[in-house]
């Protein structure tokens, strides 16, 4: 009877120990897959198809969420994931304005949240719990500064989103102003459900600038550059990391012939030397996508996707050996975890966190591409 009894303890301690052990993990994703920014939420979402079903060894759920592009419903996605579906980290959103009520909400429940855009600078405890995929807007338009300087252009004409969005990519762009010798000379704005910007394309056209810089993104950031070839306007267009998608091509025509944008190294991979640290992380995981979704399919976003879930798997192990998933201490341990991620190669560059950067990356993940015959090459 002592036997049988003691046996019955073991192996319900045993069984005890294997549940923690193979505890569960949570991730909830709000992303915008239909609305204005569907042609970009699409893509982050296709990504989560090719994921593996385990993060840091440990099975993982993915609760996908759409947030119609709303930064309301984003805001709204991102409590009824926590408060509801108890999750163990947030992932999200597409657009700018959804992902900074993402982080909002995420300080506030005290949740690790894995931002699929670039966010502006963040309150102390917002940046506390908020990791940063892409490539910053600075690093990103600091590159297009830079050729705009070594191309002799003095006098620049901007037309952006009217959101926050539009604000991050201009105030980047100024911030190489005085560095690179150039003159914002215009500062144009429109809605991303605008169907025309021919008043603000005339107004910048009426001032002759050397070049036009655009902060739009997706499909959104080819209707100036349509307007302005239309009308006429010779000098080089530039676009930011958030235009560079096969829609944005498919929309602009070949209108968007010799468009210049920054975008990650992914979308060039082939065409980077046979060397350079993202290339085979980058060549893998377009294989795999454009196996699933076709060829031509690949894009930025759907890597910022699996960046993402580079920097959690690597995080993850570590929080295991403080506290299990569903709880408080688990969601710490990965938050204290994820600053202490280090040389992470992902599809876009190289991760190196810390308590005061919470994106890690430098000028390995960015290059510059031009529209060549209906494609992104890499500009030589």
């Amino acid at each position: 009877m002592q036997i049988t009894r003691l046996s019955a303890i073991l192996g319900l301690a045993a069984a005890i120990t294997a549940s923690a052990a193979s505890a569960q993990i949570t991730i909830g994703v709000s992303l915008g897959s239909t609305g204005p920014g569907a042609s970009l939420g699409i893509n982050y979402k296709n990504a989560f198809t090719l994921l593996p079903k385990t993060l840091g060894g440990e099975p993982v759920k993915y609760i996908i969420l759409d947030d119609a592009s709303n930064p309301t419903n984003a805001a709204k996605n991102a409590r009824k994931l926590i408060i509801e579906d108890k999750v163990d980290a947030l992932m999200g959103s597409n657009g700018v304005p959804s992902a900074v009520q993402m982080v909002q909400v995420a300080a506030e429940a005290k949740t690790p949240m894995i931002a699929l855009t670039p966010v502006p600078p963040l309150a102390p405890e917002q940046f506390h719990w908020t990791f940063v995929v892409p490539q910053p807007t600075e690093l990103m338009m600091g590159a297009i500064a830079a050729h705009m300087k070594a191309h002799g252009v003095k006098t620049v004409g901007y037309i952006g989103f009217s959101d926050t969005w539009g604000d991050m990519v201009l105030n980047a762009l100024k911030s190489d102003e005085a560095l690179d010798g150039f003159k914002i000379v215009a500062d144009e704005r429109y809605a991303r459900t605008d169907t025309s910007v021919t008043g603000q394309v005339l107004k910048i056209l009426s001032l002759k600038p050397d070049a036009v810089v655009v902060g739009g993104s997706g499909t959104g950031g080819a209707l100036p550059q349509i307007a302005l070839v239309e009308h006429g306007y010779k000098g080089p267009i530039y676009h930011n990391h958030g235009t560079v998608n096969a829609e944005f091509i498919k929309v602009g025509g070949k209108d968007a012939e010799g468009a210049i944008a920054v975008t990650g190294p992914l979308i060039v991979a082939e065409e980077l030397p046979a060397d350079y640290p993202t290339r085979a992380v980058s060549l893998d995981f377009t294989k795999r996508y454009e196996a699933a979704f076709g060829a031509g399919t690949r894009n930025a976003f759907s890597g910022y996707t699996y960046d993402g879930y580079l920097l959690l798997n690597a995080a993850v192990p570590a929080a295991l050996k403080v506290a299990k998933p569903g709880t408080a201490a688990f969601r710490e341990a990965l938050r204290a975890s994820l600053e202490n991620v280090k040389n992470l190669v992902g599809s876009h560059g190289v991760y190196n966190m810390s308590p005061t950067d919470h994106n890690g990356l430098d000028q390995r993940a960015r290059v510059l591409v031009k529209v060549e015959n209906g494609a992104w090459r890499l500009l030589k």
